[in-house]
C-alpha cells in the first residue's frame, strides 16, 4: 500500500520537498511507496499550475478537506499557519511534518507538541541540517568521545538578502505572521544542531535588532506603500548548554556578501570541528595530538547516507539534505502505520525545545537579564 501525502504549500518549500519525495524512489529503494496525492493552496489558478510542476494529483483550497484523507500531512505555510491545519490533522491521527520553526509564538507550539503526544503518530520539525552527512559525521565523533569533554559550541547564520533597505517588505517581516525575524528564520537552525550535536538549551542572554524600520510593498495601484517591520533582522545570544558547554549563536539577514553561510564551531577537551553549510560536504576536525585541522571530504560509501548517491568525490547539494529528511519521516509513517515500532527525530517536541529558547532569547532582549529555559 502507497502512503498518500497531502502538502499546504507550493511556493519555497513545497518545491524542495517535493522534489525530495520525486527522488525517493531512485536512490532509497527500501523508502516505502509514497503518492504525491493533494497540494493545498488558495489561489486556484497558481495551485493548479504548482501541482501539474511538482506532481500531486488532485488540488485543495481548504485543509479541513485534506488533513483526514491522507496518510501524511506536510504543512509548509509560513509560521502563523502551522498550528492549526497540524493539530486539526494529529487530532484525526494523520502524521504531520511541519516546516520550522514549529510556530510563530511559544503558545501555539505548546498546543502542537500536546496535540502530538496525544495523538501517538510520527511528527517532525524540518529541521533539514541535521540530515547533512558531514553533520551526522560530526555528531558520531562528538558521541563517539574523539573530541572528549565538549567546552563550547559556537553557530553562526549569515544572509545579506535584506541589507539593502528598498528590499520589499514580505510576511516574514511580521511579528503577527513570523513571531521573529533572523532568531526564528535561521536561529531556530542554529539552536537546533546545538541540541542535536551537544546537548539542551538551558539559559541564554539574548540581544536582537532591527535596522530598517519599514520596507516597501506594492499596492494595488502599483505604487509602492511602506510597511512597518516588526520582527527582528539580526539577533545574538550567549548560553549555557546541558553539560555545563558554554554557547554563543548569530544570525543577521544584513551580514553583506553571505548569501546562505550557516557556520558552527564544537571546541572539547580533545579537539574540536568546524562545519559551513557553504561547503557542505567538507567537515574540519581537529584530533587530539594534531598540530592543526584535517580536511574531510564526506562523500565516501560509508559516510552517512552516501552509499545511496554518487562515487566517492561527488558532491551533494543543499536539496539532498530534503530527500534523507523525508525518507526517514516517511520511513517512519509507514512503521506506524504496519505497527511496527518507530522513532523519528527532530519531531515536535524537539521543535517545542527550540521554540522555548527562542522565546528565552526574546525575554532576556526585553529584560536585560539571562533568562532560564524552561
Amino acid at each position: 500500500m502507497s502512503l498518500k501525502v497531502g502538502v499546504l504549500g507550493y511556493r519555497f518549500m513545497g518545491k524542495a520537498h517535493a522534489n525530495a519525495m520525486a527522488r525517493l524512489p531512485m536512490f532509497f529503494p527500501d523508502a516505502p511507496e509514497i503518492e504525491r496525492h493533494v497540494l493545498v493552496g488558495r489561489d486556484e489558478e497558481a495551485l493548479a499550475d504548482a501541482a501539474d510542476r511538482l506532481g500531486f494529483e488532485t488540488t485543495a483550497t481548504d485543509w479541513e478537506d485534506v488533513v483526514d484523507e491522507v496518510d501524511a500531512f506536510y504543512n509548509l505555510g509560513p509560521n502563523h499557519v502551522h498550528a492549526e491545519p497540524s493539530i486539526a490533522a494529529l487530532d484525526a491521527g494523520t502524521p504531520v511534518l511541519s516546516e520550522k520553526p514549529l510556530a510563530n509564538d511559544l503558545q501555539s507550539a505548546e498546543r502542537m507538541a500536546e496535540a502530538a503526544e496525544e495523538a501517538g503518530v510520527p511528527t517532525a520539525t524540518a529541521f533539514n541540517y541535521r540530515f547533512v552527512p558531514a553533520l551526522r559525521y560530526a555528531k558520531n565523533l562528538i558521541d563517539d568521545g574523539e573530541l572528549g569533554e565538549i567546552r563550547h559550541f559556537r553557530g553562526t547564520y549569515m544572509q545579506d538578502w535584506l541589507a539593502d533597505p528598498e528590499a520589499p517588505w514580505s510576511w516574514r517581516n511580521s511579528e503577527e505572521m513570523a513571531g521573529s525575524g533572523a532568531l526564528g528564520d535561521l536561529g531556530a537552525h542554529t539552536i537546533d544542531l546545538a541540541r542535536f550535536l551537544v546537548g539542551d538549551v538551558e539559559r541564554v542572554s539574548g540581544h536582537l535588532r532591527t535596522f530598517v524600520d519599514e520596507r516597501p510593498v506594492e499596492g494595488d495601484g502599483g505604487e509602492a506603500e511602506m510597511r512597518e517591520v516588526t520582527v527582528d533582522d539580526a539577533y545574538s545570544a550567549q548560553a549555557e548548554l546541558a553539560g555545563g558547554a558554554m554557547a554563543t549563536f548569530e544570525a543577521s539577514r544584513f551580514a553583506t556578501g553571505h548569501k546562505n553561510d550557516h557556520s558552527i564551531e564544537v571546541h572539547g577537551s580533545k579537539g574540536s570541528l568546524k562545519f559551513s553549510l557553504e561547503r557542505l560536504n567538507e567537515l574540519e576536525v581537529l584530533r587530539e595530538d594534531n598540530r592543526g585541522y584535517e580536511t574531510i571530504l564526506v562523500t565516501d560509501p560509508d559516510d552517512p547516507y552516501v552509499e545511496h548517491w554518487w562515487p566517492p568525490g561527488h558532491v551533494l547539494g543543499w536539496e539532498h539534505t530534503f530527500v534523507h529528511e523525508n525518507y526517514e519521516f516517511l520511513r517512519a509513517v509507514d512503521s506506524a502505520a504496519s505497527g511496527r515500532g518507530w522513532e523519528y527525530h527532530p519531531d515536535f517536541e524537539d521543535g517545542l525545545a527550540v521554540q522555548q529558547a527562542l522565546a528565552a532569547i526574546q525575554e532576556s532582549d526585553e529584560t536585560g537579564e539571562w533568562v532560564a529555559v524552561e
